[in-house]
């Protein structure tokens, strides 16, 4: 009986601790920033909330002002390369600077939003979710869509 138990339990507490384990797991990735580029570019508020966001600075800088909140997934972009290049050529053709990305005071970023530079997000800006950023965005405007168009003007 003692031998049962003791099975029991070890089992009962191997199921707590991996479900422990996978809740922090999905924690730490769901706050996880990824730089592609140079970490030194992106300057992000102290009250600006960005989670699981992929920032890339091959081409330029990033800046979050403050706050700013992104959904899960967002993507911006400051790298870009040479299309009429092919191969090798093609893949070592970004620019090193120019196509920069200034996300505006209190502007929100939906879930699975990607920016392209060089761009401006205007301050209290929405970007619906999915939506691909390719031009500026003024101050209180609604955008969405694939390439992101503008939707509605918010009240100031």
């Amino acid at each position: 009986m003692g031998s049962f138990i003791k099975t029991y339990f070890d089992k009962l507490l191997d199921k707590i601790l991996l479900r422990w384990l996978k809740r922090r797991a999905q924690g730490i990735l769901l706050n996880e920033v990824k730089v592609w580029g140079d970490p030194g570019r992106v300057h992000i508020a102290s009250t600006a909330i960005v989670h699981n966001a992929l920032f890339n600075t091959v081409s330029g800088s990033i800046r979050v002002d403050e706050f700013a909140f992104f959904g899960h997934n967002v993507s911006v972009l400051t790298g870009t390369h040479d299309v009429a290049k092919k191969d090798l050529e093609r893949q070592n053709s970004a620019p090193g600077e120019g196509r920069d990305v200034v996300i505006g005071r209190g502007a929100w970023i939906a879930s699975n939003a990607t920016i392209l530079g060089p761009c401006t997000i205007g301050r209290n800006a929405v970007i619906g979710a999915g939506s691909v950023v390719t031009t500026d965005v003024p101050d209180n405007s609604f955008v969405a869509g694939v390439p992101a168009v503008l939707i509605k003007a918010l009240s100031p």
